[in-house]
């Protein structure tokens, strides 16, 4: 027996010194990318990184004049897919349109988390509600899902993939409606740049991406 449990121990020493010849390394879990070369994923600075000098400028020059898109839809919000939205899975999923306007501010709802802010187009006399919303809780996924460079696929998981669209709100919240006293906008008129997602065609619930006091 002895003997036996000698040869087994021989037989491990052997085994760890050919290991610590083959390089093989220990790391701590969460430190793999030391070891692979793997990016750590960080909603956070990841979407920082990318907001001012990729998301913006393609937001702006993508948003269809606001008026313009309502009268050309004639209340049938998804018709217009083709010209002017984006799915969030290709050619299905939730239905996305960046759009831009100017309207005054005609009520201002801080009751709930999920703020808004009710306006009325300029030269719009339509049937539509639109609403842009001012946080803290920001509802949807339409500025992630409008983005083109922003893409499910490159994502590990669910998880990152929402705590994208959740970062997204946190730099509008920090950049876009932080600096505006919202609560003293009603009567006031607004210029807006923003993205929503189709639920219906009665009412079109706005996140904004860049907005301004007239």
């Amino acid at each position: 027996m002895k003997k036996r449990m000698a040869a087994i121990l021989l037989i491990l020493a052997f085994a760890v010194s050919a290991l610590a010849g083959c390089g093989i390394k220990v790391v701590k879990i969460g430190e793999e990318g030391k070891l692979t070369g793997a990016t750590v994923f960080n909603a956070d600075s990841d979407v920082a990184s990318i907001w001012d000098s990729k998301a913006i400028p393609e937001l702006t020059q993508k948003a269809v004049d606001l008026k313009t898109f309502l009268t050309e839809a004639n209340g049938n919000l998804k018709s217009l897919d083709k010209k002017y939205g984006k799915y969030s899975m290709g050619t299905s999923g939730e239905l996305s349109y960046v759009v831009k306007g100017t309207g005054k501010v005609e009520k201002v709802d801080q009751e709930k988390k999920a703020g808004t802010m009710q306006v009325t187009l300029d030269g719009y006399t339509g049937k539509e509600t639109v609403k842009l919303q001012i946080g803290t809780v920001f509802k949807g996924s339409a500025v992630r899902d409008s983005i083109s460079f922003i893409k499910y696929e490159d994502f590990k998981n669910q998880v990152q993939w929402a705590a994208v669209s959740q970062s997204i709100h946190g730099v509008i919240q920090e950049k876009v409606i932080n600096p505006l006293n919202v609560a003293s906008l009603t009567g006031k008129t607004v210029e807006f740049v923003g993205c929503f997602t189709v639920d219906g065609n009665d009412e079109l619930l706005i996140t904004p991406v860049q907005m301004t006091v007239k």
